[in-house]
């Protein structure tokens, strides 16, 4: 089995106490259903620090900003985006990218 990464990018944030509670239980739900291909149910991110070859550092992130992550294992690229889809970040309107690990 091979390690992939999924990188969480936008979403939004539940608006009251119940709505909170509602996705937290979903994610819950998610993260259990994937059983022994959970390697690592991640947390969201909150910053971020820039580091440039020169070795100067600034606040925030190149690009699309990462809100969170988790990491998986799945037989093919094609079996952890199938993961990858029942994750509730979808129905915040947030996107996943899942990237492939290679073994060192």
């Amino acid at each position: 089995m091979t390690t992939y990464v999924l990188l969480y990018t936008g979403g939004g944030m539940p608006e009251s106490e119940e709505e909170g509670a509602k996705v937290m239980a979903a994610w819950w739900a998610w993260l259990g259903s994937l059983g022994e291909a959970l390697v690592d149910g991640g947390n969201p991110i909150i910053n971020a620090k820039n580091i440039s070859p020169d070795g100067s550092v600034s606040d925030g992130s190149i690009g699309t900003p990462a809100t969170g992550y988790s990491v998986i294992k799945a037989d093919s690229h094609d079996a952890a985006v199938v993961l990858a889809k029942g994750c509730p970040h979808l129905q915040s309107g947030g996107q996943i990218t899942v990237y492939e690990t290679m073994e060192m």
